[in-house]
């Protein structure tokens, strides 16, 4: 099988988090993107403000590389306006996928009101843009009752406010790839966990992101039908190694 279609590459560690300067930071950075143009993968998913960079890299190689970056990441906590002006920002520069950590924390205290509302105009702002949108739930802050409601909840939203069209660029993803867990735990896509989502988002797709470490954990996720796999491992797992990586 060929994975490269669905694998976003991911880079999106600060240059603190890192251990790097800023400037050795955007060194990985380019070497990330030009990596991914090179392999044919679907999209790059870096940091915000390295997305003009990435589109500039991609134009010059005249490469059909799509842009990805993240939004209120990896909290999910920050007020509406502030996600909508991170989006708003990261559709000016050219990103083509927005993935949106949802506020999963008020989701768990029981503020459907607010999360239904991020949810709707967030998804309203990405769409009228022509981009894809992703809700990252963050199952390994979830149960399983949690992660059931949240992914329906996501889906019900899409079909009670947008055509049946619009239903393929709206994902629900999995993880940020940041989420601490006790214990060394999974804090990423496990099967079970995907299968729930799967189950639920339904007929939306679903990203599964942390946790896909070799091209056989790549392969499994696909068949049981994840669109999208973001991996910060995306060459090795192209090539059939395996990775250490966390995400």
């Amino acid at each position: 099988m060929n994975v490269k279609q669905y694998l976003d590459s991911t880079y999106l560690k600060t240059a603190s988090q890192a251990g790097l300067s800023e400037a050795e930071n955007t060194l990985v950075v380019k070497s990330a993107i030009a990596e991914a143009i090179h392999e044919s993968f679907k999209l790059i998913m870096i940091r915000p403000e390295y997305v003009t960079l990435a589109k500039e890299m991609i134009l010059k190689a005249n490469s059909t590389l799509h842009v990805g970056t993240v939004i209120d990441f990896p909290e999910g906590t920050s007020d509406l306006e502030s996600k909508l002006k991170e989006a708003n920002k990261a559709i000016e520069d050219g990103a083509d996928d927005l993935d949106f950590v949802c506020n999963y924390q008020a989701f768990k205290d029981g503020d459907l009101a607010l999360v239904k509302q991020e949810i709707l105009v967030g998804t309203q702002i990405g769409l009228a843009n022509n981009k894809v949108v992703k809700w990252i739930i963050e199952v390994a802050a979830l149960n399983d009752k949690q992660i059931i409601q949240l992914s329906a909840l996501i889906k019900n939203i899409v079909i009670s406010n947008f055509k049946e069209e619009n239903y393929a660029s709206v994902f629900v993803k999995s993880s940020t790839g940041f989420y601490k867990t006790e214990n060394d735990l999974p804090n990423g896509a496990t099967i079970p966990t995907i299968i729930m989502m799967l189950e639920n988002a339904s007929p939306l797709p679903v990203k599964a992101a942390g946790g896909v470490r070799s091209y056989e954990d790549a392969v499994k996720m696909i068949r049981l039908g994840v669109k999208r796999i973001g991996t910060s491992a995306a060459k090795e797992i192209a090539n059939g190694e395996n990775t250490t990586n966390q995400y």
